[in-house]
């Protein structure tokens, strides 16, 4: 929750917000692989990755209206 915080302060360009995006859907695979075999300690933590990820999209879909 903190990263999304830090983020969130300053305006970011769409490509800092592309290669955070990229970051998070890593990390979101690497969760879910986790889950599946049993290994995944902080059960959270996927909630707070797939929030993150709705907050970086929706920035870019507000930069792209207001580009456009």
């Amino acid at each position: 929750m903190a990263k999304a915080k830090k983020s969130a302060g300053g305006a970011q360009t769409a490509d800092e917000l592309n290669d955070e995006l990229a970051k998070l859907k890593r990390e979101q695979f690497n969760l879910r692989f986790q889950r599946a075999n049993g290994q995944l300690e902080k059960t959270n933590r996927i909630r707070e990755v797939r929030r993150s990820i709705a907050r970086i999209q929706t920035k870019l879909t507000e930069q792209r209206r207001k580009a456009g």
